[in-house]
């Protein structure tokens, strides 16, 4: 049997795939070839064909560090000579209690106890129903209705995709999602939509400084701090969702201690383990784990994976908090996203719209002239292989177009990914000026 280790020629496993692969967020009927993708290190994906791009992504934000960084692989294999893996309910073992440890002492705020599971979506679920279950176990049945951010996005399994925006990623599922309550990202909003719910109100829920898949829409700290106000002012959870802006994203190590604030849950994932694993935790205040303890076993928290507290994972987890410290992570993507900021200013041409940055976190948007707008936009795609052209792999988010490197990016990468940005931008412009 074909073990998928041999060299596999240009086009073959491409050919292979669309056989047999369901890609996610893929139109298959539409969709370019995919990329052939046999090897990674660092900033740079090698294709089949024997191209190097770089990954201007981070590989759906994941890949913190860039790829295969060598610490990280050698907690991986010295982790798997001696614990893979063991169920987490009624077990432990020392690289989840000391990843644990470390992320209590360094998460913002007051967060005691970690929920391990797979992924952001599943680390937002977890905090959905702790909160609800937390006001349910004090006699509050009624509090069951969230306060969220309009074009929020915060996964794809159901309580996710209900505090998430349906448009346009959920609308086919709208009737099967409990309800919440949507504002603007404003202050006002959020205390008038908290004042309303009054006893019916079960927490807030925010991606705080970057909402990154409705478009990265960027706010100001003032913003969480007064929603972090606004939840304690109406005796409900301020949740934080940094499952992206974790880990330096935003130029400090979490956007909640960037824009001084202490949430009352924070869930974590994609650069939790530097892209290695698959990893996600959840943090609460001890105060909502003290509301589950009691002599009846009804009232524990009845949430679990297969792969929950993973010790590889946790490994790895642990060796990239350790690079995150000796390497200066958060600073290095500040000074990246700064130093793509400064050379987009001028080689950007003048229609291209709000340009923004926080830390690490580049964008902008191209005016939509004709046809659907946002994520649906066709510009997505078309630029996309724009950007692959000049070697590097971008994901415009329709008509948004942003980069969001690892932190091993280079100067010469810089520029790389630079010119990637201007020339899907004067690629957009150029067709719109000629579809008129």
């Amino acid at each position: 049997m074909d073990d998928g280790r041999r060299t596999l020629e240009p086009g073959e496993l491409a050919a292979r795939d669309r056989t047999c692969v369901w890609h996610p967020y893929t139109q298959h009927r539409t969709e370019a070839t995919p990329l052939e993708v046999v090897g990674a290190r660092g900033s740079l994906l090698r294709l089949a064909d024997g191209r190097e791009i770089v990954d201007g992504i981070s590989s759906w934000w994941t890949c913190l560090h860039g790829h295969g960084h060598p610490r990280l692989v050698e907690a991986l294999a010295a982790q798997a000579r001696e614990l893979d893996h063991v169920i987490f309910a009624g077990a432990t073992h020392e690289p989840g209690v000391r990843l644990a440890e470390q992320l209590t002492a360094i998460a913002p705020g007051p967060l005691t106890r970690v929920f391990f599971s797979d992924n952001g979506s599943s680390a937002v679920e977890i905090a959905l129903k702790m909160a609800f279950q937390h006001h349910l176990q004090r006699g509050e049945s009624e509090r069951r209705v969230f306060v969220t951010l309009e074009g929020g996005y915060h996964g794809d399994t159901f309580g996710a995709m209900s505090v998430g925006d349906p448009d346009p990623f959920f609308e086919p599922f709208r009737p099967l999602l409990f309800d919440v309550r949507r504002v603007p990202a404003d202050a006002d909003a959020i205390e008038a939509a908290l004042e309303d719910l009054g006893p019916r109100a079960a927490g807030v829920l925010m991606e705080p400084l970057v909402q990154g898949a409705g478009g990265m829409a960027m706010h100001g700290a003032e913003l969480v701090r007064s929603a972090r106000a606004s939840a304690t002012r109406h005796g409900v959870p301020l949740i934080a969702d940094e499952v992206m802006t974790g880990f330096g994203r935003t130029g400090e190590l979490f956007a909640c201690a960037k824009a001084g604030v202490e949430p009352d849950l924070l869930c974590l994932a994609k650069g939790l383990t530097g892209g290695m694993m698959p990893l996600a935790v959840t943090l609460a205040r001890e105060e909502l784990f003290e509301s589950f303890l009691s002599d009846t076993r009804a009232r524990a928290f009845f949430h679990g994976h297969s792969f929950t507290g993973h010790a590889l994972g946790c490994a790895v987890a642990l060796a990239s908090l350790e690079v995150v410290r000796d390497e200066g992570t958060p600073a290095k993507l500040e000074r990246i996203g700064a130093a793509i900021e400064a050379r987009l200013i001028d080689a950007l041409p003048e229609e291209i719209e709000r340009p923004r940055r926080t830390g690490g976190i580049v964008a902008f948007d191209l005016p939509v002239t004709s046809g659907a707008s946002g994520y649906l936009s066709e510009l997505g795609p078309l630029l996309r292989q724009v950007a692959i052209d000049r070697g590097v792999l971008l994901r415009p988010l329709g008509n948004v177009v942003y980069a969001l490197p690892p932190a091993s990016l280079s100067d010469d990468e810089v520029e790389g990914v630079v010119g990637a940005l201007v020339a899907s931008a004067e690629s957009a412009l150029g067709s719109s000026r000629r579809s008129t």
